[in-house]
Order: structure tokens, then C-alpha cells, then sequence
């Protein structure tokens, strides 16, 4: 591989930053001469089930800790996958193996070759941690990595996909948080690559900027790029997934669309009525002949399975038995609350695992009578059975619409 920059650059002399490992790459470039998306390239969005990235089995320990146990996944052609999960799940591991930048149990394969045999021009990696020289401006950096590569996007284009253009001759040091992380995904994207994976590619991102790279990566996955997400953002991952795959404590419990994994184990909607007596609001549900599920806790009444135009008729059968309340707040089911049920963690705002409790305002799974009574919690023991099982190696690619 031709290998380029100004002399004297080097923005990451360290050799086994993955990064580097991941970009230096040697064969021929799958590139045709010309700047941007090219219209026909190997590895493009191809039928149905095309798998580009497959992992058996992937299981990896450090020490005493089990960080990955019996993974396995498959992605196809320019699917957009989203790796759910919070700090300490496995996710960083699991890119390391699927990247060939670490040693695992278990077998992946990367356009039906290993990791460490791939073409790394049709490769592009975002490590979680990976910090470039930082008195370099983003069009130095951006252009120092490009010319690892035979061929390359346009910088200047890049620059005005990443929303840099203003900042393009600004010292990395100089940027802000958010400037930064864009300058570090550009690093991946220089060599506009046939699969690329991005850890945690929007910490540190003011929502603008977020919005901005999420629609950038939907037209990159349009243009055939197969992507795999890391995230600890439920958001981010129902907004840019083709499908999910949610790993806690090294282990997949369940792969899918959001939308059916919401479907399948998110729960009911849910009416939650501030009152300074909740229970007699139950008991009032209750009384007027009411067959919603609910929770009664501190200046809380949870009511499960209503929906929009059934609110006016909750209000109604409090009213009716004078029972007072001071606002009203319907939600319906989300990935977050699917995880919550299948793995029992709850995911914090900063990625931080949060072990569920009863009767938290989050928790779907603690019933309670029409008297307001909470019968048995349902929590399911059999999410850690599903999770040392649950595999998805057809890799559907659903049509991609608009979020």
C-alpha cells in the first residue's frame, strides 16, 4: 500500500492502536479513480442474506473476566447494525475480535475471509479511544490518513459531509468536544471503505452534530457501506439500526429490528397519573369496573395498556371517586424498556449500567392487581438463557425508510 502525508506527520506513532492496525492495509485499492461513492464496487449492497460480517461463537477473557461468552451475529451488505449496550457489556471487545485486532475464542469471518486477510482498503475502523495529533488542523489530519490509501474520498467534500468546512484549517486542540469526535470519524471514512465500524462514534456530540453524522452514515449505508454501530444510546440506535443486537455482560440476548424487539418485549404503554394517592386511584380504576394493569408507588399511579384515546376515560373513573392528581404523562414501550426486560440492566445517561429495581419508574415488569396490590414480579430468569443463545446469522436486510 502506497503510504502518504506531509513529512514529519505522524498522529499516532503508537503500533498497536487498532486504528492504524485496522488502516494499514496492504493490496490492490477497490477504488476506480474517481472522488466519493462509487456506483459499482465490490462488496456493495447486494440480495437479501448477502453476509459480509459473521461471527460463531466469539468468546474472549481477560484474566478473571469473561468479557465476551458464546457470541454470535451476522451482517449483511449495507445493513446498518447497532451493537446496544452499556460501559462494560462487551462491545469494545467484540469490534476488537470482529476487526482482528485482538485474540478470541470462536470464528469471524469479513467478506468470507479472517480479519487479518481482509483487503484493509475496504475497511474502516472508529476505536472508542483515539486520539490524532492534536496541533494538526482537521484538513491535515483528514489528509494525513487518506494518504495511507491508494485512493480516496475528496477531503474538502468529506469536510462538508462532516459539517467541518468552517473548521477544516482549525487545530484539532482548538475544536470542541463535539468538532473532535467528527474529526475522528472522518479518519475512518477517508478511504471510503465497503464495512466500517464505528465505536461509539457520537460521545462528546451536541445533538445538531449528532443528527448531522446520523444522516451522514444513512447515505453512506444507501450507498452499500455496511456499518456496525456501537451505542449506548437507545435513541441513536432506533433511529439509524436496520436491526439491534443487545449485549449485556458479554452475551447476546436478542437480535432484531427495533421495532420488533419493542413489539416483542418492550411491554405495554403506559399512563403514569402524580396523585397523592395513588392506591386510591387503583382502587378507584377498580371500582368502575377498570381492566388495566397497574402499579401504585410513591405519588405515582402506573397504568398499563392505555392508549391514547382511552386517557380521557382513566381521567373520567378518577375523577368520579374524587381521587386528585397533579398531572398526567403517557409513553409508549422503547428499546430501552426491551432491554431493561431481557437483560434486567437499565443503561444510564453516560452509558453507566444501572441494575433494575422494583418499582422503579422505568421497570414494565412489576404487576400489581386492579387493587393496586403488586402481585409476583414477572423478571424473567430466562433472559440469561436467551443470551448464551441467541444467534441471527441470516442477516435480513429490511428496506431502509425514513426516520
Amino acid at each position: 500500500m502506497q503510504r502518504g502525508g506531509s513529512d514529519g506527520i505522524d498522529p499516532d506513532p503508537n503500533p498497536d492502536r487498532a486504528h492504524d492496525r485496522v488502516a494499514d492495509g496492504s493490496g490492490e485499492s477497490n477504488g476506480n479513480g474517481e472522488s466519493g461513492r462509487k456506483s459499482e464496487r465490490p462488496g456493495s449492497r447486494g440480495p437479501t442474506g448477502d453476509r459480509v460480517l459473521v461471527a460463531e461463537e466469539v468468546g474472549r477473557t481477560y484474566g478473571e473476566t469473561r468479557a465476551l461468552d458464546g457470541v454470535s451475529l451476522a451482517v449483511g451488505a449495507g445493513e446498518v447494525f447497532c451493537l446496544i449496550g452499556p460501559n462494560g457489556a462487551g462491545k469494545t471487545t467484540l469490534v476488537r475480535a470482529l476487526t482482528g485486532t485482538t485474540d478470541h475464542e470462536g470464528q469471524v469471518s469479513v467478506f468470507g475471509d479472517r480479519p487479518v486477510e481482509v483487503d484493509r482498503t475496504r475497511v474502516g475502523l472508529l476505536p472508542q479511544e483515539f486520539a490524532p495529533a492534536s496541533r494538526l488542523t482537521a484538513r491535515e489530519l483528514l489528509s494525513y490518513y487518506a494518504g495511507l490509501y491508494d485512493k480516496s474520498v475528496r477531503i474538502d467534500d468529506l469536510l462538508a459531509d462532516l459539517g467541518l468546512k468552517d473548521a477544516a484549517d482549525t487545530r484539532y486542540e482548538d475544536l470542541s468536544g463535539g468538532q473532535k469526535r467528527r474529526v475522528c470519524v472522518g479518519t475512518a471514512l477517508v478511504n471510503d471503505p465497503d464495512l466500517l465500524f464505528l465505536d461509539e462514534p457520537t460521545t462528546g456530540i451536541d445533538p445538531a452534530g449528532r443528527r448531522a453524522l446520523w444522516e451522514l452514515l444513512e447515505t453512506r449505508a444507501a450507498g452499500g457501506t455496511t456499518i456496525l454501530v456501537t451505542t449506548h444510546d437507545m435513541a441513536e440506535a432506533e433511529y439509524l439500526a436496520d436491526r439491534v443486537g443487545l449485549l449485556a455482560n458479554g452475551r447476546l440476548a436478542e437480535v432484531g429490528t427495533p421495532d420488533e424487539l419493542v413489539a416483542a418485549h418492550g411491554g405495554e404503554s403506559r399512563l403514569v397519573v402524580e396523585a397523592a394517592d395513588p392506591a386510591a386511584g387503583a382502587r378507584a380504576l377498580s371500582a368502575a369496573g377498570s381492566a388495566y394493569r397497574t402499579e401504585a408507588r410513591a405519588g405515582e399511579l402506573a397504568v398499563y395498556g392505555v392508549s391514547p384515546a382511552e386517557i380521557g376515560d382513566v381521567v373520567r373513573d378518577l375523577e368520579r371517586e374524587a381521587v386528585t392528581y397533579d398531572g398526567l404523562a403517557w409513553s409508549e414501550p422503547t428499546l430501552e424498556d426491551a432491554y431493561l426486560r431481557l437483560t434486567g440492566i437499565a443503561v444510564g445517561r453516560e452509558g453507566e449500567p444501572v441494575a433494575a429495581t422494583t418499582g422503579s419508574g422505568t421497570d414494565p415488569e412489576v404487576d400489581s392487581g386492579p387493587d393496586g396490590t403488586p402481585d409476583e414480579a414477572d423478571v424473567s430468569d430466562d433472559a440469561q438463557a436467551t443470551s448464551s443463545t441467541a444467534t441471527d446469522t441470516d442477516a435480513p436486510v429490511r428496506p431502509r425508510s425514513k426516520r
